[in-house]
């Protein structure tokens, strides 16, 4: 008889991939924050102070604000956030900076299950994408999907993901679009599951990609909101790996 309790079971918090005909993990993450402020005359000095602090990060102009600017930052470990970058955020040259809180997110790389390397999945393919001085152009955005979704068959929920996955390879394909999906279960404000990050060399694809979204049956039936979008084009980004190379 097994006396074992649940209590006595540890638990595995690793994501889950799949090579060479097994299961892998991985108990690691990648954690980005995106951010958004107005007011901003002159990005140079923040600019200064990112490059500075060697951080994997983005700083975008809002093209809708002619004072505004996003800011992307990413780290395998969320105390950057409320350590460094918070010393920044709250140093002279950030003075003249409105927050824009509607916009502020944080969410972290998960796997599917299917992934062989998990590695590249969750820590450096998602800062490459964001790195990759080809994409010039973002639209940022958190979803919530409808409680109903997750009271779906496994097999009913696999088949409308897989619709969106054709559109994104769709898109890859040609080089006009990439996507980064964060999960944010417990980390936004306004209860959203994921954060959306849609990548490009021009700004066009990237909202083409959304209205083609809009037909889909995930969008179209099992979700309770999307956006606020940020769309921004970048003014600077990091060098890849730059962060590496500083530790």
């Amino acid at each position: 008889m097994n006396s074992h309790t649940e209590q006595d079971v540890e638990l595995d918090l690793a994501e889950r991939g799949f090579a060479h005909g097994k299961t892998i993990s991985l108990n690691r993450r990648l954690f980005m924050r995106f951010a958004a402020y107005t007011g901003c005359r002159d990005v140079g000095p923040i600019v200064a102070a990112l490059q500075q602090a060697a951080l994997d990060c983005v700083v975008y102009a809002d093209a809708n604000d002619p004072l505004g600017i996003g800011l992307l930052v990413a780290s395998e470990d969320p105390a950057l956030f409320v350590g460094e970058l918070r010393t920044i955020l709250q140093s002279q040259v950030c003075a003249e900076l409105q927050r824009r809180p509607e916009y502020d997110t944080l969410g972290r790389t998960y796997s599917i299950g299917y992934e062989s390397d998990l590695e590249e999945t969750l820590l450096r393919k998602p800062v490459r994408k964001v790195l990759d001085e080809r994409n010039h152009w973002a639209i940022w955005y958190p979803l919530r999907r409808s409680k109903g979704f997750q009271r779906l068959p496994a097999a009913d929920q696999r088949r409308i993901l897989a619709e969106h996955g054709t559109l994104a390879k769709r898109y890859g394909r040609g080089g006009h679009a990439t996507d980064i999906r964060l999960a944010c279960h417990g980390l936004d404000r306004s209860d959203n599951d994921f954060v959306i990050g849609l990548v490009g060399p021009q700004l066009y694809p990237l909202s083409a990609i959304v209205q083609e979204m809009r037909k889909t049956e995930q969008t179209a039936l099992h979700l309770e909101s999307l956006g606020p979008f940020f769309v921004g084009k970048v003014i600077w980004r990091s060098q890849l790996g730059v962060r590496d190379a500083h530790e």
